[in-house]
């Protein structure tokens, strides 16, 4: 039998299988099977909406409507992001966006340029 990973959200070891994703019944947290076997080897792979491996310094392009908290200004589909930084926690990416400044930002709503 397969040895599961424990849960990366809340170290549980209650993990299980459902199709291509493993879920953690303690927290509720869902993550790709592929995911666990890149952390395995080496660390915290961020991936894009595309599934593609993010790396310090690339351009992404903003693939989401997404509003800017605190502000009524709002990060348009299509924008292009250069130099983005991978960063542990809720965001995974910090950038600078031109004409907003600096946020952060999830990997679910960019794309690798």
């Amino acid at each position: 039998m397969n040895a599961l990973p424990n849960c990366p959200k809340c170290h549980a070891e209650y993990v299980y299988e459902d199709g291509t994703m493993l879920v953690c019944p303690s927290c509720g947290h869902e993550w790709p099977k592929d995911q666990a076997i890149d952390e395995e080897a080496g660390g915290t792979v961020v991936r894009d909406a595309n599934g593609n491996v993010l790396s310090d310094g690339d351009t992404v392009v903003v693939i989401k409507d997404l509003k800017v908290k605190g502000s009524s200004s709002v990060v348009k589909v299509g924008t292009k992001v250069k130099n983005i930084r991978l960063v542990d926690g809720d965001h995974d990416i910090d950038c600078t966006i031109p004409g907003i400044g600096a946020m952060g930002l999830k990997s679910e709503f960019v794309k690798k340029a």
